[in-house]
């Protein structure tokens, strides 16, 4: 599969990221990517920026190094109804939404609490992924959040850092089975994403490549080899490759 975007980044404005915008999009240029997605951390993750800096992506070229440019975020699920932690008036220039939960954003719950959190999250028209839903410390029924993300036409994460030997997520290679098992069953598309913190892994999606191939999962089920397939899920990126459409619109 050729693979031409990676959508799930950070910068240092994430607080514990190591490159800037501008290394992050030509490591992503060195790399043949023709998409990336620039989605630093929301306020409640220990060290993130302030929400002003979601405000003022106007001035942020949408292509540079001759990558197009998707600026978003990473939005902490906050609660059992998929609350997010970025108001909705700084919600207004994303391009794009991840929505994930992290440890020290959100209480675990039961399997039943933590499957309607996300659940609640695809509802908010602002996520378009659900960002790592393998981390096995916040257990959930797969099979109910693959039909939920076909129902509200949202893309599900196989997140490549995930997978990596030392990351602190619990049993994510298992759970992304079970991810990739309901995806084939039901017929439902996922994005393989870096999570890249640092630019020698942006377009990284080494581990996730592997996996699929294990898997023998369905490469049309795969959006990462078509801008068009994912503009699918991102009206901010369909609005851009429609005619007339404009970086400065």
């Amino acid at each position: 599969m050729n693979d031409i975007l990676d959508l799930h980044t950070h910068t240092i404005a994430s607080g514990h990221a190591y490159n800037t915008l501008y290394e992050m999009a030509h490591a992503a240029s060195q790399k043949g990517l023709q998409l990336l997605g620039v989605t630093d951390h929301a306020p409640r993750i220990p060290g993130a920026c302030h929400p002003f800096y979601f405000l003022n992506f106007k001035v942020i070229p949408r292509e540079l190094y001759g990558v197009r440019i998707l600026m978003g975020c990473e939005l902490n699920i906050v609660d059992y109804e998929g609350g997010l932690d970025l108001e909705p008036r700084y919600q207004k220039g994303l391009d794009l939404g991840i929505a994930s939960i992290h440890e020290p954003c959100y209480t675990c719950g039961t399997i039943s609490q933590n499957t309607s959190a996300y659940l609640g999250a695809m509802k908010n028209p602002i996520v378009q992924i659900i960002g790592h839903p393998d981390d096995g410390r916040f257990p959930v029924d797969y099979e109910t959040l693959v039909c939920a993300a076909k129902e509200h036409h949202v893309l599900l994460e196989i997140n490549n850092s995930s997978l990596h030997p030392a990351c602190n997520r619990k049993d994510s290679r298992t759970n992304g089975i079970s991810i990739l098992e309901y995806c084939k069953q039901y017929q439902v598309p996922v994005i393989l994403d870096s999570d890249a913190h640092c630019e020698v892994d942006v377009g990284n999606h080494s581990r996730a490549h592997s996996l699929l191939e294990e898997m023998e999962f369905p490469s049309e089920l795969v959006v990462n080899d078509s801008i068009e397939k994912v503009a699918a899920f991102i009206p901010a990126l369909a609005k851009l490759l429609s005619p007339g459409g404009s970086d400065n619109d």
